[in-house]
């Protein structure tokens, strides 16, 4: 219990406990691969801090424990991503994603207030129940939140930022962690989504929709790691449509598929950045034959990711697509194919003949890659094998229909991107849809406004009011001192003149005869009878 009178803390069930395991071997991967590449000191310790930030997302039973993980990892996320701080463009590059997911974080703090009005409770098993229409702006809050951290539509451009930071980073950050939380999060709440009648229906086109736009934005880049970034929003986008569709068990075994296999891929990404000093696709050509293993590693991801039967994504994403009909149906296809043709650009360009000798990758950095290979080839059997409803508690679908029409679409698509000449490269593609400068225009430019020009009415206005009471009282402070304290200090002379004058006439009586007394005490009883006389 967080605070006292509110039930929560931290609790491992089905979903948690798979997040957990997920999260553990992804990051030892990663840690293990990157030891070869002397890191310091700073980026252990950020790394280990942000995959327990993610730990106590995932197993905080309430949304004050689980604000607690989100903020902390946000902030790594940030110290990451600008990990080389010297190179300024890196550190807007971490400004720019920080700021959009901490704009989007917004939502999670008003859904927490929202369920304090309406719940009465934190426990997030506790919000679906929450009172009208307090239930309605909770949901809304935690769609917001969860998109963003996500890097769903509209918020897509930030991970394209994300690709400042160095491989491995993005290996965690793309696979098991921040970018997986939004999508975790829909997925332990869909409950709260489907009571709202509404929520389920939004997030399942926005996840679908980002799988399909995100897949033409992947297909037309020309850096393997923005490629890789664009991918990412695309198949979470697959989670996200399984949690409006209250696919648990389907989104689950995504994340997990889709975590082996983006991790896996970042990281042979980062042995070709390492080796070759390049991430540009057109000079990567022959890179996978230049070291057959990371090849091999690669190509087994890439297929993964493509949806080719029987590796891990096919298996996983049609369980998704499995609880989907009529339009929803229909975009998931057509984002599968796009899935299929940006995985095939990528694993043809690594793969074509070059010129150019072989290279070493120590062994210590290999077999992590040789354990996610692994986990991205057998990663869908337990689909298949009806094992995630079972482990999770909950219902599980599959349709045979919908996988095989999948995987002929997959195969297909990779044969056709494999015998043309040039991928379609449109501009607003490569150039993440201008979303940024969208965002720039709609969002950042108009607050910039708003503020200065608030700046200047309270130096103009508000401080110009400040001075000019300033200036009166000190105007009337003068006057005061000029005309009319003069006037005060002479009323007051005066009153001393006065006085001093009546006490010189009542000193003169006093001369101390008795018989000058005698005569004063006669004269005022004379005086004395002539005023009654004259009274009466």
């Amino acid at each position: 219990m967080m605070l006292p009178g509110w039930p929560g803390g931290l609790a491992v069930d089905g979903l948690s406990a798979v997040l957990l395991a997920t999260l553990a071997v992804v990051l030892v991967a990663v840690l293990v691969h990157a030891a070869g590449e002397k890191f310091g000191a700073r980026f252990y310790v950020l790394m280990l801090v942000f995959a327990a930030a993610m730990a106590v997302t995932v197993t905080a039973a309430d949304l004050v424990l689980l604000l607690m993980g989100w903020e902390v990892m946000g902030a790594m996320s940030y110290a990451l991503i600008g990990y080389l701080w010297p190179d300024a463009e890196r550190v807007r590059s971490a400004d720019v994603a920080f700021l959009t997911t901490r704009a989007a974080d917004l939502g999670l703090y008003m859904a927490a207030g929202f369920a304090v009005a309406g719940a009465h409770s934190l426990r997030l098993d506790d919000l679906a129940a929450a009172e009208a229409p307090w239930r309605d702006l909770v949901a809304a809050g935690v769609v917001v939140s969860a998109l963003g951290k996500s890097a769903q539509l509209p918020f897509s451009f930030w991970l394209s930022r994300a690709m400042a930071g160095p491989s491995p980073v993005s290996a965690l950050l793309h696979s098991a962690t921040m970018v997986a939380a939004g999508a975790y999060l829909l997925l332990r709440l869909h409950p709260l989504l489907a009571a709202t009648g509404w929520a389920d229906t939004l997030v399942s086109w926005v996840g679908a929709l980002t799988a399909l736009v995100l897949g033409a934005v992947a297909l037309a880049q020309r850096d393997l790691k923005q490629l890789l970034a664009a991918s990412t929003c695309a198949q979470i986008g697959f989670m996200v449509l399984a949690a409006g569709l209250g696919s648990v068990a389907g989104g689950t075994a995504h994340l997990v598929a889709h975590a082996a296999v983006k991790s896996l891929l970042f990281l042979c990404a980062g042995v070709w950045l390492s080796v070759l000093g390049t991430q540009r696709l057109g000079e990567l050509r022959g890179a996978a034959r230049r070291h057959r293993p990371v090849g091999a590693a690669f190509g087994a991801g890439a297929l993964a990711l493509a949806g080719v039967p029987p590796l891990s994504l096919w298996a996983t994403k049609d369980e998704v697509l499995a609880d989907a009909g009529g339009g929803l149906l229909a975009v998931g296809l057509a984002a599968s194919v796009l899935s299929a043709a940006y995985a095939a650009k990528a694993l043809l360009a690594v793969f074509r003949p070059a010129e150019g000798g072989a290279f070493r990758v120590p062994l210590l950095e290999s077999v992590p890659l040789a354990v996610l290979a692994l986990g991205a080839v057998v990663l869908g059997i337990p689909a298949l094998a009806g094992a995630w409803g079972r482990v999770l508690g909950v219902p599980e679908k599959s349709d045979v229909r919908v996988a095989a029409l999948s995987g002929v679409l997959a195969v297909v698509t990779v044969a056709a991107v494999a015998g043309v000449r040039r991928v379609p490269e449109p501009a607003w593609a490569v150039n993440w849809l201008w979303s940024e400068r969208v965002a720039l225009a709609v969002a950042v430019r108009p607050v910039f406004a708003l503020a200065r020009a608030l700046a200047r009415f309270d130096d103009q206005v508000v401080d110009g009011a400040v001075r000019g009471i300033v200036r009166g009282g000190r105007w009337a402070a003068g006057l005061t001192g000029r005309r009319v304290e003069l006037r005060v200090d002479g009323l007051v002379d005066a009153v001393g003149r006065s006085a001093r004058w009546l006490a010189a006439l009542a000193r003169r009586p006093q001369t101390g005869q008795v018989h000058m007394y005698y005569a004063q005490a006669a004269v005022v009883l004379a005086v004395l009878v002539l005023v009654a006389l004259l009274a009466g």
